[in-house]
């Protein structure tokens, strides 16, 4: 069925709206005009069945977490966000067979009791799905928030058919506000689970984020087509360990728990925990991975090449959510790389790339277009990482600034023109050893103040 697709000038979103000629953005609520709409195909999920693929990883196009086989996702507007057109906050995902499940959480000592329920949970090892609210984070309300959350929990299991222990608990937005869990109960109900309905989740689970984040790529295990998809949330409160984000990713291939956990920690540790917004960490980071086995292949071993093309697609997906999550920081108009080469150690790289990408000097330098490099040799020194002042080389998009410790002299205009470019390459090498890292950041606007100065009221 043919609709037309809008276009947001002013944020971004993309929707379908329900009448021909909107009068304003589904999110933003600002008015026309909108960008030039066209007509276009509403996005088609990828067929899912097990047909051979060729060899490496491949994009799937308007790939979701309901891209692999035997998941569903289900979704409404409960009530907890202001509404405004076409909006969802509430979210169910459903795997159709048991499946083996792994779970990175919030490093936060103050936790949402939501996470606090689905850690429990996680333990039993019987999860199949997770229900998730948006608008109200579940944290710091006292014993009514857990208990909200086992709730919500049990109304989700009896709507599935399932024992409340299979059902997950996830929530993000304010602090310090009670679940409203007659409007959640009554939104349950209307839920319809769909087995294309991923984007659906990836729409219903954001707060201050201006688009949604999803992916989905294949690659063929013992001749089978396999299958991860995700979905993420994300745009302020971002920093390692991991950030105000919430991940769901699916696959269908056969792993047992403790590999995929151990799989999903180190890709987060590449991914998740490389991006800084603005040096907060919630209460509420869960990036939740399930594997149902649907796709009929073998159980993956470790230390095989099955092993490690697996590993490298879960990688690839945390990746592009991690890096889709800085791109939408609140208020950014840009994404900066930072890439260490010549570490002593990966810790010692982690650190210095990690100091680059949280320094609030770096972030407003490189909104104004300034080429201060002092500041990112500055963070480098208190990082904690080794580093000799002789040795460093540093890089602002591919043009030397610094060699040896000296300056380079370099022409300003021609630097602050490279600088206005919507992506920054932040490169420092370190020479003093053979390891790398790389994180990931946004510059620091006056819309992010304007946002975060006024986010209750």
């Amino acid at each position: 069925m043919e609709q037309i697709k809008a276009i947001c000038i002013h944020c971004g979103y993309e929707f379908y709206p329900r009448v021909k000629s909107p009068k304003k953005c589904g999110e933003c609520q600002k008015p026309w005009p909108l960008q030039q709409t066209n007509l276009v195909q509403k996005p088609q999920q990828h067929s899912k069945n097990n047909t051979t693929v060729k060899k490496g990883i491949t994009s799937i196009n308007s790939g979701t977490v309901t891209s692999p086989n035997g998941y569903w996702v289900g979704a409404t507007f409960a009530g907890m966000k202001t509404y405004r057109e076409d909006k969802l906050d509430l979210a169910i995902l459903l795997s159709g067979k048991p499946c083996t499940t792994a779970g990175v959480f919030t490093t936060n000592k103050l936790k949402s009791h939501s996470v606090a329920l689905t850690q429990e949970r996680m333990v039993l090892g019987q999860a199949r799905a997770v229900i998730v609210n948006s608008g109200i984070a579940n944290a710091c309300v006292g014993y009514h928030g857990y208990n909200d959350a086992k709730s919500m929990s049990a109304k989700a299991a009896s709507h599935l058919g399932l024992n409340p222990n299979e059902v997950l608990v996830c929530s993000t937005g304010i602090i310090g506000v009670e679940l409203p869990m007659s409007l959640i109960n009554s939104g349950i109900d209307r839920i319809e689970m769909k087995d294309d309905g991923g984007s659906l989740m990836a729409r219903a689970i954001v707060t201050t984020d201006t688009r949604i984040k999803e992916i989905a790529v294949s690659f063929d295990l013992d001749g089978v087509k396999t299958t991860i998809g995700g979905v993420a949330k994300g745009s302020g409160m971002i920093h390692p360990n991991m950030a105000t984000m919430l991940a769901f990713i699916s696959t269908d291939a056969t792993i047992e728990s403790t590999m995929l956990q151990s799989m999903l920690e180190e890709s987060v540790n590449l991914s998740f925990n490389m991006i800084t917004v603005d040096g907060d960490t919630s209460t509420n980071d869960t990036v939740l991975l399930f594997a149902n086995g649907a796709s009929g292949t073998n159980t993956i071993k470790e230390n095989t090449k099955e092993y490690a093309l697996f590993k490298k697609a879960l990688t690839q997906v945390c990746t592009y959510l991690a890096k889709e999550i800085v791109r939408d920081g609140e208020g950014a108009t840009k994404v900066i790389e930072i890439t260490i080469d010549g570490a002593t150690s990966i810790s010692d790289a982690r650190k210095a790339a990690r100091s680059i990408a949280g320094s609030s000097l770096v972030k407003t330098a490189i909104y104004g277009n300034d080429p201060n490099w002092g500041r990112i040799v500055s963070a480098i020194g208190y990082s904690g990482a080794a580093v000799v002042e002789s040795k460093i080389a540093l890089y602002i998009n591919g043009v030397c600034l610094m060699e040896e410790g000296i300056p380079v002299p370099f022409h300003r205009d021609s630097i602050i023109a490279i600088m206005s470019e919507p992506e920054i390459s932040l490169k420092v090498n370190l020479n003093l050893g053979n390891s790398q890292a790389t994180a990931w950041g946004c510059d620091m606007t006056e819309a992010y103040v304007t946002l975060n100065s006024a986010y209750t009221t």
